[in-house]
């Protein structure tokens, strides 16, 4: 095993982890962390997630969803013994960076990750796609037809471009106001 060369500086390593259990990493590296006496050089365990509305037939349900499937984030000293406990936690498959040497993160991208993690924003995801054929079910413009023009996840907001006085006119709707026919 080569020796971990970043000296007693405490940054933010990725650690790759089969996909699905990145939950259960965190929890078993925890653990391993208050068994083996490392809370001086292990010092964080973060496994990125953000909030994310999901609307699909209309029906908008939030959840939880894994940033970066597969990585958990550590905060630590890569001493050889912090190293040690995490790279031998089950289901971790490596630290991101060269064979034996792990690579830390910058510190603004961390920043940037934890923002998203600890923050209100949350995301849409519209199980939609351009150019689908969709039915309005809310609204005044209910039981229209219409196709999608345009798809703001952002805002949770669709175009829908409905046939109205010999033209398609652009109608701007709530997700979960139109459902794919």
């Amino acid at each position: 095993m080569a020796k971990q060369t970043h000296g007693g500086e405490r940054k933010w390593y990725a650690i790759h982890t089969y996909s699905g259990y990145e939950d259960a990493v965190a929890r078993n590296l925890k653990t391993r962390i208050e068994s083996f006496g490392m809370s001086e050089q292990i010092f964080n365990v973060v496994v990125p997630t953000e909030k994310k509305i999901k609307i699909k037939n209309g029906r908008r349900t939030e959840m939880k969803e894994k940033t970066f499937p597969g990585y958990v984030l550590v905060d630590m000293i890569a001493t050889d013994d912090a190293w040690s406990v995490v790279r031998n936690t089950p289901q971790v498959t490596g630290f991101v960076g060269t064979a034996n040497q792990a690579v830390p993160l910058e510190q603004d991208e961390v920043d940037k990750i934890l923002k998203r993690v600890g923050g209100d924003i949350v995301r849409h995801a519209i199980d939609l796609a351009l150019d689908d054929a969709v039915i309005i079910i809310d609204g005044p413009f209910k039981d229209l037809e219409g196709k999608v023009g345009e798809i703001d996840e952002e805002r949770g907001k669709v175009k829908v471009l409905v046939p109205m006085f010999g033209r398609e006119t652009p109608v701007e709707l709530e997700a979960d106001q139109v459902q794919r026919v």
